[in-house]
């Protein structure tokens, strides 16, 4: 029997198993005194500080203690950079000027298609890594980088293998991504290419067990919104969550379809309506806001403020990807939510935890610290959380636990 005993923490965590929304999102159950203790990785005891407790423990000496920071979208598994299209943006291309002249995800699926498994592997290893010093405990990684069989079936078995790792520090949620881009064979035939992902990808993924939800980029020049309601209906029939890239680029409808497909999550919405904002708000949507990806491509933040006032469920992840976004950092993900976006700390902290898990079907079991729950937590190195927006791009973790495993201690 392993055990991992933490006393004398500042504990702070959301409560509960489904997303918080509005007013809810502030409300961080408190324990300034407090013990956890985790059993064979999963939560034991969360209160006071017990007496005569015959388990060796660790002084947390009032440091806040967190749950463990769930990263709910990235593009995790890719081959190649794209460092080119980063200076073109900076002269002022958009981002869809530089996918019409081949640039973009098709640029990133031609060295994804070309590289193999264990470079791919070794390179994700490397992203997690960095993830885990910074608190993140789960993170959703996509496909959608293949766009063909056997491309998209190797990404998502990189993610299997590195989830089949006992000594793994980050969990990874796997998402079926086909429908990113229609790749150069099917040029000009959306709907062909739609109808390949329903007949032969989705129920070869699930065959092999290697996704548990679906997502697809629904926006002006890439799938439609009939296109992503067929596409994503019959991925639920299948068994699948199902996700939407949402109202990135342009107002298409997306947030909308999300909320009439009951789907985990909307993400993006830079351009959400205030039609699609009240839809959401009126459902179990999580939706999933990313400020790195609107700060890299200086583009306007999502209504994050708004959405939350008006009662939406939301979360907050990196978008990590070699393109629009190749960063992966939580501290600034808080300091552009809570500078940029008017996110309190508290909320900021329920949309990288509860909210997060949600967004990716484990709010049962991740994202927050509650008996039951996996023992998943972060030690900052201070006794205040809001040194998180405070220490602006800058790590303030100093412990990362996986699974009751000590996984990342960095004592500076």
């Amino acid at each position: 029997m392993s055990t991992l005993r933490i006393i004398h923490a500042n504990i702070l965590t959301p409560k509960g198993r489904k997303a918080l929304h509005g007013k809810a999102m502030n409300e961080l159950h408190h324990i300034p005194d407090g013990e956890i203790t985790i059993i064979d990785g999963t939560i034991d005891y969360v209160g006071p500080v017990r007496e005569n407790v015959d388990i060796t423990a660790i002084d947390a000496q009032g440091r806040v203690v967190l749950p463990g920071f769930v990263d709910s979208h990235t593009h995790l598994v890719f081959g190649g950079f794209r460092p080119e299209e980063f200076m073109w943006r900076m002269r002022g291309d958009s981002y869809m000027s530089i996918m019409e002249r081949g640039g973009g995800i098709v640029n990133t699926m031609k060295s994804t298609r070309e590289a193999s498994t264990e470079q791919l592997v070794e390179k994700t290893r490397h992203f997690i890594d960095i993830m885990s010093r910074m608190g993140v405990t789960t993170v959703e990684a996509k496909s959608g980088y293949g766009l063909d069989r056997e491309a998209e079936l190797k990404q998502l078995r990189v993610m299997a293998e590195i989830n089949d790792d006992p000594e793994r520090n980050v969990d990874i949620a796997t998402t079926y991504l086909g429908a990113h881009a229609l790749p150069p064979e099917y040029a000009g035939r959306h709907d062909k290419y739609i109808d390949f992902i329903i007949r032969e990808m989705l129920p070869e993924v699930k065959k092999q067990n290697l996704a548990e939800n679906c997502d697809i980029f629904c926006e002006r020049g890439v799938f439609t919104v009939e296109q992503s309601r067929r596409l994503l209906k019959a991925a639920a029939d299948m068994g699948y969550g199902i996700k939407i890239h949402a109202d990135e680029i342009v107002t298409t409808g997306g947030a909308e379809l999300s909320a009439e497909l009951n789907a985990l999550s909307a993400d993006h919405l830079l351009h959400a309506s205030d039609e699609g904002i009240k839809a959401m708000a009126h459902s179990d949507v999580v939706a999933t806001l990313l400020p790195l990806t609107a700060f890299t491509l200086r583009e306007p933040y999502a209504r994050g403020r708004e959405m939350i006032d008006a009662g939406c469920a939301v979360a907050l992840a990196t978008d990590l990807n070699p393109g629009s976004c190749c960063s992966g950092s939580i501290p600034l993900t808080f300091a552009l939510a809570c500078i940029y976006m008017n996110f309190s700390v508290e909320e900021a902290i329920t949309a990288l935890t509860l909210n997060g898990a949600a967004a990716i079907g484990r709010a049962e079991y991740i994202g927050s610290l509650e008996p039951g729950k996996l023992g998943d937590l972060v030690m900052l190195d201070s006794d205040t959380h809001y040194t998180l927006p405070y220490y602006t791009g800058m790590n303030s973790v100093i412990m990362t636990v996986k699974r009751g495993r000590i996984v990342s201690y960095n004592n500076n």
